[in-house]
């Protein structure tokens, strides 16, 4: 008799635990979840988070650029930012720093401008 009540009152504190606490379950047809499917990914999100925000009304605005140019313009930038780094501490710590390399950084910025506009 004590096992059925460890099973209940197991259920019932982790489900006190979520966020939500209430789950919904449809099944929809193969090209409606390739539409869905397509969308998400296109939002950068997953199958069953596009599905609630969609039902909540949210209004989901795809991305201007694609998550993959989005990650090779962050590492672009990453790089970018290290040169520069290096020659305000190479400046700082009373150096010459070589106009060239600041022109450089200068066209690396502008070539990435350009990615975005």
């Amino acid at each position: 008799m004590n096992e059925p009540q460890k099973k209940a009152s197991t259920k019932s504190t982790t489900n006190v635990h979520r966020r939500a606490s209430k789950q919904i379950n449809f099944r929809v047809s193969e090209p409606d979840y390739l539409k869905l499917a397509q969308s998400a990914k296109t939002l950068n999100m997953s199958v069953p988070a596009f599905v609630k925000k969609k039902a909540q009304g949210a209004r989901l605005v795809s991305p201007k650029i694609a998550a993959q140019d989005a990650q090779n313009i962050t590492h672009q930038l990453a790089k970018i930012g290290s040169n520069l780094n290096q020659l305000a501490h190479h400046a700082n710590q009373g150096g010459q720093v070589d106009p060239q390399a600041l022109r450089n950084l200068q066209n690396e910025v502008q070539h990435l401008w350009q990615q975005l506009t």
